[in-house]
């Protein structure tokens, strides 16, 4: 049977079996990421853009770092309660330590980050919410990362969140992505089950060639030191929205 995305609890995601199994040190993947967003921001004006919105946060916080410098607002737009309270703390509190070697790699890629990892989320605002909800053409940029493949079994619906992630920025607004290639459904720590649609490039592209204007989609190879979801990699995305 197909799992779709309303028939999953959210709430009880395993933040910190996740945190530890993904983000607790910096992965060659998100080195890899990394640099290719940073080198897309770069081609952007410094807080050029006013509101940006990170597409289902979770509890990732290196995509709200390198938004930073061109971001003069980052709204991260959250569904589940466990991601919402840790980006919350995180906000609060200042992030976890582990995260420092991701703000430093993104800080040497563009020296236009801010200067610590918190000041770096100091324009960031946690919104609990669907993301299905969020009005049409409100921002200049969106930033969805394992998202739309992570959130259903049904390539129906991750073909929809594409389109509304994509509906999110105002026209010539600019997106940016990375999806998990080919990914199953999956478990994360001892036991929790989550839904996984199997993606690659080619669909990448087939679903955002009507929705873009200019669109480049790359992708890396499978990270070893990662676990092995069953993935075989990422593929990476970075498109314009028509103009008007």
């Amino acid at each position: 049977m197909t799992t779709r995305n309303d028939e999953v609890d959210w709430d009880s995601w395993p933040v910190e079996d996740y945190l530890s199994e993904n983000y607790r040190q910096l992965h060659p993947s998100d080195a890899a990421v990394i640099a290719h967003h940073c080198a897309f921001y770069r081609t952007l004006p410094t807080d050029g853009v006013a509101r940006s919105v990170e597409f289902g946060a979770g509890p990732n916080l290196y995509p709200l770092m390198l938004a930073a410098p061109v971001s003069r607002r980052i709204d991260a737009v959250e569904a589940g309660a466990a991601n919402v309270a840790y980006l919350e703390g995180q906000l609060a509190r200042g992030p976890d330590d582990s995260w420092r070697a991701f703000h430093a790699l993104g800080r040497r890629l563009d020296p236009r980050l801010p200067a610590t990892p918190r000041a770096a989320l100091s324009r960031v605002r946690v919104i609990r919410g669907d993301v299905r909800g969020l009005p049409p053409w409100r921002y200049g940029l969106a930033s969805m990362h394992f998202v739309a493949e992570g959130a259903t079994e049904d390539f129906t619906e991750f073909g929809e969140f594409c389109r509304l992630f994509a509906r999110s920025v105002e026209p010539g607004g600019y997106l940016v992505a990375a999806f998990m290639e080919n990914m199953p459904t999956y478990r994360i720590g001892p036991a929790s089950r989550w839904p996984g649609c199997p993606v690659g490039p080619e669909t990448v592209r087939e679903v955002f060639t009507p929705l873009t204007a200019r669109l480049d989609v790359e992708r890396i190879d499978a990270d070893p030191t990662l676990p092995d979801y069953g993935d075989t990699g990422m593929v990476l995305l970075t498109a314009r929205t028509p103009s008007r």
